[in-house]
């Protein structure tokens, strides 16, 4: 590895950057998170209680004026502000990761492509949920052909949200902040759809908005595939009944999970990875079963495992080899995002556009 630990600036410590970012940054040898930005006062109050070793500076102006002093830029930001801030980190010689989605439309996050390479600089996309108990089992699975070719996948991240908080900016009525569960959480499900499935032929959407805040809070996709595969993709907030976490169908057999990964409640909860061994188990009461010929087994999860991510970036930087997320990824999500809106506008199926 680097001769001394990669010098990290972590932009924003609101619930990406506190709750997710820094303890996994934190949990990585190689890393060293030297700033913290933040210019509300509690925030700032908190970054330096849980991580007294990092400067905690107001503006990001600090870290440009100090890019000799890093290596890493992470983005952790309200979406409007990834495009900008990234152009930024990049002008500046840094590398960068940015919180999911890279950006607000395919044509930003492709010119954000465009800009790492015309610099140099490495760039890639915190896809977390690429590293749930749930997918990493799923993918086992799959891999040791106990589903066979699957044919029918079903996901969800639903919730129980009644009541909007429209301080927040996921609840905007303004597009250009990037609001709303399709944007949020449907591009985790697209993600880990499209890294098994490949990429989709056609889309339908049902896009709403059910708690008068002007941001989506409730989608249905469903998307086909070559081979007459199919995929259905459900988010929303205001899920009472919330169903099964995922339901993958193949020529041999199925699995079927209820319960979403724990490692975003236990970093909440305040546990963190380099103390808590292993990290990302989780209990039998989670697990979820496969069934082949009608007979059904519990399967063990695989141990969740967030700061891998942290660890390929570190190697990325040291050694060259590929990011944990290539980010042309996240462009394609989000084309299949705006085909999305636009079946939804339509009321009709629509092609997936490829760049």
């Amino acid at each position: 590895m680097a001769a001394h630990p990669i010098r990290v600036a972590l932009i924003g410590f609101g619930l990406a950057g506190a709750v997710m970012h820094a303890p996994l940054i934190a949990a990585v040898p190689a890393l060293r998170l030297t700033t913290i930005v933040t210019s509300d006062a509690t925030r700032a109050a908190r970054a330096r209680r849980e991580y007294p070793g990092a400067s905690v500076v107001s503006s990001p102006e600090a870290i440009w004026a100090a890019a000799d002093e890093h290596e890493l830029v992470v983005v952790a930001t309200p979406n409007r502000t990834h495009v900008p801030l990234t152009l930024a980190a990049l002008d500046a010689g840094l590398d960068v990761v940015v919180d999911k989605p890279l950006a607000a439309t395919s044509a930003d996050a492709q010119g954000l492509i465009d800009a790492a390479r015309a610099t140099g600089r490495k760039l890639t996309v915190f896809q977390n949920r690429r590293f749930d108990s749930d997918f990493l089992t799923l993918r086992r699975l799959i891999d040791d052909g106990a589903l066979g070719d699957v044919f029918r996948w079903e996901s969800r991240f639903t919730r129980w949200r009644p009541t909007a908080d429209r301080s927040r900016w996921r609840e905007s009525a303004d597009p250009a902040d990037g609001p709303g569960v399709l944007l949020d959480l449907g591009s985790h499900l697209i993600d880990q759809c499209r890294l098994v499935m490949g990429d989709p032929t056609h889309v339908y959407a049902e896009i709403a908005t059910r708690r008068d805040t002007g941001a989506d809070d409730d989608v249905f996709l469903a998307l086909r595939f070559a081979g007459e595969r199919h995929a259905h993709l459900w988010m929303s907030a205001l899920a009472a009944d919330p169903g099964p976490r995922m339901r993958v169908l193949g020529t041999r057999g199925g699995y079927v999970k209820h319960d979403l990964d724990m490692q975003e409640d236990a970093l909440r909860d305040g546990a963190r990875p380099r103390h808590c061994v292993p990290w990302g188990a989780e209990p039998p009461s989670h697990w979820g079963t496969l069934t082949v010929d009608d007979a059904s087994q519990i399967i063990e999860s695989a141990h969740g495992d967030w700061p891998v991510f942290y660890r390929r970036v570190a190697e990325a930087i040291v050694a060259g080899t590929p990011p944990p997320v290539d980010p042309a990824d996240a462009v394609a999500v989000l084309e299949i995002i705006e085909a999305a809106r636009n079946s939804a506008s339509h009321g009709r199926v629509e092609l997936v556009a490829k760049t």
